[in-house]
């Protein structure tokens, strides 16, 4: 398929071409199907879950590239959209840092502040920031040459209401904030916009199954919808953040948790 003659402005979703980050399980297997029940051409990245992406791939054979790279390898990521591009025939447009380090949301098992090590910050400032510039850096080459792009980095609540200190997750989060914030006005003329989307605990990813249930009922009753968000309500501001109607949205950080936190 040939690069579509529409700027990123005027393209639908089902015109694009999307990279979703650890897509292949998770948050980022919703985030997958989201964008491929609006029509769209979806790179699911995956890292250790091959059997999780070739089960995505038979879901939509002719519309899913699953493609295993470590986001951490600036290498590896060239390559998966140098096969992203061969394999579509253009160019990805829109890329989705999902790509989450090995984390378990146990509060009772979470490092506190005597225990709290350096590599703990280390291993999710390399996986979510680092990951997140590997991806953006190989895109903007495509982005450039097709008049814009759509970069969507995937954060959380819990910079703005630490309820519990998951100190080093957070950090690495708050760290992918400014980021996003300084790359949206780096990249703002060349029309790619940055953006964040920002969950609280979803009910229910692999990351949440060690929440205990009287967590997931004491957020819903301090939750104005009295619920708690569900990561399909979640990969939905995500189509947002990539289809037209966002396009004079950019360095913004919405959060996605069903009005827990105001931002």
């Amino acid at each position: 398929m040939a690069v579509s003659s529409l700027s990123i402005d005027q393209q639908a979703i089902d015109q694009q071409v999307v990279l979703v980050t650890g897509g292949a399980r998770g948050l980022g297997a919703h985030l997958t199907r989201a964008f491929l029940g609006q029509g769209a051409r979806v790179v699911v990245n995956y890292f250790q879950s091959r059997d999780a992406a070739e089960a995505l791939v038979k879901e939509a054979p002719q519309r899913v590239l699953a493609v295993q790279a470590d986001v951490r390898d600036a290498e590896a990521i060239e390559s998966l959209f140098e096969q992203a591009r061969e394999h579509f025939g253009t160019p990805i447009t829109t890329v989705v840092n999902n790509a989450l380090p090995a984390f378990s949301f146990n509060g009772d098992a979470r490092p506190d502040a005597d225990a709290l090590d350096w590599s703990q910050l280390q291993q999710q400032l390399e996986g979510v920031n680092r990951g997140a510039l590997n991806t953006i850096q190989a895109a903007l080459a495509g982005m450039r040459e097709q008049g814009g792009g759509r970069i969507v980095n995937i954060g959380t609540n819990l910079f703005q209401n630490p309820v519990v200190p998951y100190h080093d997750y957070t950090a690495g989060k708050a760290a992918l904030l400014s980021l996003t914030r300084t790359l949206a006005n780096d990249l703002g003329p060349d029309n790619i916009t940055v953006n964040m989307i920002s969950g609280g605990l979803l009910r229910t990813t692999d990351a949440s199954s060690a929440t205990p249930e009287a967590v997931f009922d004491l957020i819903a009753q301090n939750t104005p919808l009295r619920r708690v968000t569900t990561p399909e309500e979640f990969a939905d501001a995500a189509l947002f953040f990539a289809s037209p109607w966002s396009r004079a949205v950019t360095g913004q950080n919405l959060i996605v948790d069903g009005g827990l936190v105001k931002g």
